[in-house]
């Protein structure tokens, strides 16, 4: 396993890429993973922009880096 944060709940890379592709999952646990980290602002921001614009954004950088995307370190 590579060293460094875990998406998702600090699941494995494989199950947030599974997470990531169903849209309201995505949207939920992007939410969820945001107000733990304590990034509230960018909590917000995925409950308006979260349904469509950064569903994209995350299954591309899941598919991409593995990672979620974590643009806002607010």
């Amino acid at each position: 396993m590579a060293s460094g944060k875990k998406d998702y709940f600090g699941l494995d890379p494989l199950v947030s890429l599974i997470l990531a592709i169903i849209p309201i999952t995505a949207w939920v646990c992007g939410i969820i993973t945001r107000a733990q980290e304590g990034k509230y602002v960018a909590a917000i921001i995925r409950i308006f922009l979260g349904g469509w614009i950064l569903w994209v954004c995350d299954l591309i950088c899941m598919i991409l880096n593995k990672s979620i995307l974590r643009l806002l370190d607010l």
